[in-house]
C-alpha cells in the first residue's frame, strides 16, 4: 500500500521571501491561495504578462510584480518558489535553478518537480488544518477541506484561547502540564 510520506509544516511566509514565476490563471490561483492563508506573505512575481485579476490582487496585498522573462537572478534571497508558466521548459529550468541553490520549489501540476505541495487548508481563527493527497488528487483535498469547514465549529477559536489561558495557570513540569491538558481536553474526542 502506498503511503503519504510528506512532512507537514506551517511556514511563516510573512518572514520568508516567496517568488511566483508566471502571471496567468495558475499564478493567480497560487497567489490567491497563498494570500488567503497568509495575507502578509512577502511575495514577488515575475512574468512577461499578468492577468488583470492578478494585478488587482497584487496591488491590494503589496505584491511586487516584475514584467520580464524568468532569469535565475530573481532567485536571489528567495526561500520558496512556485513556477506556474505554461512553458514546461521554463518551469523545469526554475526547478533545476532552485535545486542548485537549495530553495524549496513547486512546479504547478508537475509532482516530480515539487519539493512541496500546496494542499487544502481550513482556517478557523487560530486553528488551521492542512490536507494533502500526496499530489494525487487536488479535487479530493478540496472536498475534504469543505467537509472540515462544515464540521469544525466556528467557536473553536474561543476554546483554543481559553485553553491557552488555562495552560498558563497549570503548575508542575512539562509532563505534568501535558497530562493535565490531556485529561482536560479528552472530552473533545468522541471515543467509541
Amino acid at each position: 500500500m502506498e503511503r503519504n510520506e510528506l512532512y507537514p509544516i506551517f511556514l511563516k511566509v510573512s518572514q520568508l521571501n516567496v517568488l511566483i514565476v508566471g502571471g496567468g490563471n495558475v499564478a493567480l490561483e497560487k497567489l490567491t491561495f497563498l494570500l488567503k492563508s497568509s495575507p502578509n506573505a512577502q511575495v514577488q512575481m515575475v512574468s512577461k504578462m499578468f492577468r488583470e485579476d492578478t494585478i488587482a490582487l497584487a496591488k491590494e496585498f503589496d505584491v511586487e510584480m516584475v514584467e520580464a522573462a524568468y532569469d535565475h537572478s530573481y532567485l536571489e534571497g528567495k526561500h520558496m518558489v512556485v513556477a506556474t508558466t505554461d512553458n514546461i521548459s521554463v518551469n523545469e529550468l526554475v526547478y533545476h535553478d532552485c535545486r542548485k541553490r537549495s530553495i524549496l520549489v513547486n512546479v504547478a501540476d508537475n509532482p516530480p518537480f515539487c519539493d512541496f505541495y500546496m494542499g487544502g487548508i481550513v482556517t478557523k481563527g487560530n486553528v488551521k488544518v492542512a490536507i494533502s493527497t500526496n499530489g494525487k488528487s487536488p479535487t479530493t483535498a478540496k472536498r475534504l477541506r469543505q467537509f472540515f469547514e462544515d464540521v469544525i465549529p466556528d467557536n473553536i477559536d474561543d476554546l483554543v484561547k481559553n485553553l491557552n489561558e488555562f495552560r498558563k495557570t497549570i503548575k508542575g513540569d512539562f509532563e505534568e502540564k501535558v497530562e493535565t491538558l490531556n485529561e482536560f481536553t479528552k472530552g473533545l474526542v468522541n471515543k467509541k
